[in-house]
């Protein structure tokens, strides 16, 4: 791993991506060729419109070039790295979503590690961070110039939001390596813009992250909801053991993304032992006949189907498909941005929005589309209503639709899902931001932190 072009290369990652106050967090960091780096932590929030505020500035440390990842088959780790930097977060940092700012003493190189701090008090909504998903489609080391293996799920298109069904890739990745590039997940920015809108309009919230749910160190019954802020494609049994749990128990499930649960992972404990350190896409028996019929859903069609080995298993291959819990599952990709049509104009969570039937939101249905299979089983619900229904054409020339569905269990929870990936853009994004949906999104989340 060198330099490129005779510049320093600085990257790391830490060694869990949750941490409460009180406890350390080890930072891994490889710079080439040598030179001292420094630390600067920062908070994602509203802060007046800046995004983030710097919340403290470590020492100097002496940076080192750390051994070449290790590689067994297609699985790229760095767990052999020497620690770098030991963090003891202070009892009074606010929970939330961190970064470390890494750069290197001439100013010239610079990368980001994510990390979140968390505890385990009440709060109205609980925001869990995607960090499966993340790690999924980190492409590291390939962004390095190296042949490493295709993020899980990705396009070849290099677009972070071209999630269709997995491609050739590592079946095992490790969370004991950098994200490439700049340090950050491609889709972090949606989990952001909806923290700095919540924490903007004084939202009470806490933090987690899908190793949380799936570890069982969440309690659904401390909180009125969890919100689900972007892409959120790969969950384990165990974490959606979790969900459904919370809404037997009157939690509120809020999906602000499209394509969530779409495949099936296993996590294991890195070589040394550390646990949920190795993700696993489950290995299994893909059908169907290609791509368009697996996006779209050949088994809710009758249609005929063949096997495809090595893929990862998908929920909707078992008895337990995703619309079970969201109410509509992915339908595929969408190529063109087209405009979300509202239905249902006269419902509370459209209430002040200014919308009437049948009004375009332009541009909100973009990337990916979720949408209601009517052959695919609903969850049980005292009331059901679909929220949008908007035509778009897919990547083929076939028309498509996408809906955004929202329901209630007979535990009195509230189950929502965008059915777009363009959702949480909208809330603050420069240029992308949307009104209509800050308001509706703001009645959602004023009727769950209500409820209960």
């Amino acid at each position: 791993m060198g330099a490129r072009q005779g510049h320093c290369r600085i990257e790391g990652f830490c060694s869990t991506g949750g941490v409460a106050p009180g406890e350390t967090i080890d930072f891994h960091v490889t710079v080439d060729p040598p030179q001292e780096f420094r630390v600067d932590v920062h908070r994602v929030g509203h802060y007046d419109g800046r995004g983030a505020a710097p919340i403290m500035s470590g020492p100097r440390l002496a940076g080192i070039a750390q051994p070449p990842p290790l590689v067994a088959g297609r699985t790229v780790s760095c767990h052999h790295w020497w620690l770098s930097w030991r963090l003891a977060v202070p009892s009074d940092w606010n929970v939330g979503a961190y970064v470390a700012v890494l750069t290197t003493a001439d100013g010239r190189s610079r990368a980001r590690i994510p990390f979140t701090v968390r505890d385990h008090r009440p709060a109205d909504l609980l925001l869990v961070l995607p960090d499966i998903t993340w790690q999924l489609h980190n492409r590291y080391p390939q962004d390095d110039g190296t042949d490493g293996p295709r993020a899980v799920g990705e396009e070849g298109t290099g677009s972070p939001l071209d999630l269709a069904s997995p491609s050739p890739s590592a079946g095992t990745v490790s969370f004991d390596r950098p994200y490439a590039g700049a340090g950050l997940p491609p889709s972090a920015a949606h989990a952001h813009d909806v923290i700095r809108w919540a924490e903007r309009y004084g939202y009470d919230l806490a933090y987690a992250e899908a190793r949380d749910l799936h570890a069982g160190r969440v309690d659904p019954a401390r909180y009125r909801g969890l919100l689900f802020p972007g892409p959120d494609a790969y969950w384990s049994p165990a974490m959606r053991g979790t969900a459904e749990h919370a809404r037997e128990q009157g939690t509120s499930l809020v999906f602000l993304s499209a394509r969530t649960m779409y495949g099936q992972v296993e996590l294991a404990p890195s070589p040394s032992g550390a646990p949920d350190r190795l993700l696993t896409c489950r290995s299994g028996r893909r059908r169907g006949p290609d791509r368009r019929t697996r996006e779209h859903g050949a088994r809710d069609r009758g249609t005929p189907d063949r096997e495809t080995p090595g893929r990862g298993a998908l929920w909707r291959e078992t008895d337990r498909a995703e619309q079970h819990l969201l109410g509509v599952q992915y339908a595929g990709r969408v190529p063109e941005p087209h405009p979300l049509i509202v239905r249902n104009a006269g419902h509370w969570l459209w209430e002040a929005t200014g919308v009437l039937e049948g009004d375009a939101i332009e541009g909100l249905v973009a990337s990916g589309a979720d949408r209601y299979f009517p052959r695919t089983p609903l969850p049980e619900h005292e009331e059901r209503v679909l929220l949008a229904h908007s035509p778009y054409t897919d990547g083929a020339g076939a028309g498509r639709h996408q809906e955004t569905s929202l329901y209630r269990a007979p535990s009195g929870a509230w189950v929502f899902a965008s059915g777009t990936l363009a959702w949480a853009p909208a809330l603050g994004r420069p240029g992308r931001t949307d009104p209509r949906i800050q308001r509706a999104t703001a009645n959602l989340l004023d009727r769950v932190c209500k409820s209960g």
